[in-house]
């Protein structure tokens, strides 16, 4: 593993083969988490991050760009026949940055948007105040139903026609049910709004054709090709082709300078990946991990906040278990097992608190992980929840952790 890195940095060369170390021997159920393939790994550390580009193919502000645009062109071709996109643009360093682009092509500073609630299942990008997109837009929230804990359309549609937006935004980075993006649409419309959907957590999801696609309804759509996609650390924007020229001029010299070439390819390698049989395969596999881990978390006296999940995660109330989300997370931590607090609806914590966890299924289904596992993790954080201040339990569970994931090797000889 990393043997210039290992003769010439040392110091660093041993952080990198401690993370190694944590990634192979626990059990990682961030639900915003994978493992990407070699050949991204390969491709995000290749010679192409010595090349400097701005501009589009065939339009570029530094010469040597031939081969950077047949890869650029090859990725944007790919996104398009993979989610069956009009355009795509394949340059933004992030899913926030994706968001910027849109932003920045269809927004002017103060126009208001609507939005969903960070607390209540959306992103920071979608308005919240400590966020930019909440400062410089007027972003105005919607939420979900107490009720049911799904998104209340009725609200939407209520605030649409109140507040006449500019722009409707739809997605979240902790939602778990299917969102119905042909009535937000409509909403939408009725009100002369763009429609822009963030598809970063389930974009994988929707590859596959597993879940519902947003882009024949949506005028943008924009993703990250982590998290379920497995892929390159990067985003994406799709739209409709009339607003192909909007987007890339917002996009550059709008939000972004030079984009990462390296990174842009692994993203084409990704698209490419996701059209493969194995990979819907895994895909399907993940849904039903999910669905798996929910049903037993839920007899073991969980709350599963909207009592399950369609896609790759799903959120735990630990209000019966009478812990918060940060106390769960450090003892799943302390035993190998890795969650992140959440906020759940309507939560009476703060968000450093957190009455929930929001766990993930993407990454060890990548391993190979299949239901009977998800029994076994599911066993694991009830006992840890049970046991939180009892050391030889615990102790006991990370030994559990460690024999579990030996069972499924991570890059296998890869960094031997």
């Amino acid at each position: 593993m990393l043997p210039s890195v290992k003769k010439s940095d040392s110091e660093l060369y041993e952080i990198v083969a401690e993370e190694f170390t944590r990634q192979r021997t626990g059990i990682e159920m961030i639900a915003s988490e994978s493992y990407v393939p070699v050949e991204v790994l390969e491709l995000q550390g290749s010679i192409l991050t010595n090349k400097t580009l701005e501009g589009f193919p065939g339009n570029r502000y530094h010469a040597g760009h031939k081969a950077i645009d047949k890869m650029e062109i090859l990725g944007i071709e790919r996104a398009k026949a993979l989610f069956g996109a009009e355009y795509a643009n394949i340059q933004a360093l992030s899913g926030s940055n994706a968001n910027h682009s849109v932003y920045a092509a269809i927004l002017e500073p103060g126009d208001t948007v609507l939005g969903m609630r960070l607390d209540q299942g959306g992103h920071l990008t979608h308005g919240s105040k400590v966020n930019f997109s909440g400062r410089v837009y007027n972003f105005i929230s919607y939420g979900v139903s107490k009720e049911t804990e799904t998104i209340d359309y009725a609200e939407v549609e209520r605030l649409a026609k109140e507040h006449a937006p500019k722009l409707i935004v739809a997605g979240g980075s902790s939602y778990p049910r299917v969102i119905d993006y042909e009535h937000i649409s409509d909403i939408a419309k009725s009100v002369n709004a763009y429609f822009m959907v963030d598809m970063a957590h389930i974009a994988g999801l929707v590859a596959a054709k597993l879940i519902p696609s947003p882009v024949p309804y949506a005028d943008f759509v924009t993703s990250t090709t982590t998290k379920t996609l497995s892929g390159a650390r990067g985003g994406f924007v799709l739209c409709k082709a009339a607003f192909g020229k909007k987007l890339d001029k917002a996009t550059f010299p709008g939000v972004q300078g030079s984009m990462h070439p390296q990174v842009m390819a692994a993203k084409a390698f990704t698209f490419k990946r996701a059209m493969t049989e194995e990979y819907r395969a895994c895909m399907a596999q993940v849904i039903r991990n999910a669905q798996k881990l929910a049903q037993v978390l839920g007899t073991y006296g969980f709350r599963v906040v909207t009592g399950g999940t369609d896609n790759h995660l799903l959120i735990l109330d630990l209000r019966p278990k009478n812990l918060t989300g940060a106390q769960f997370e450090n003892a799943l931590e302390s035993v190998g097992i890795t969650v992140n607090k959440n906020m759940i609806p309507f939560d009476p914590q703060k968000p450093l608190v957190t009455s929930g966890v929001r766990i993930g299924t993407t990454a060890v289904t990548s391993r190979g992980m299949k239901e009977n596992e998800m029994g076994l993790i599911a066993n694991m954080m009830k006992t840890v929840a049970d046991n939180i201040d009892n050391a030889q339990i615990m102790e006991k569970v990370a030994k559990d952790v460690l024999e579990l994931s030996s069972r499924f090797p991570l890059y296998e000889g890869y960094f031997e």
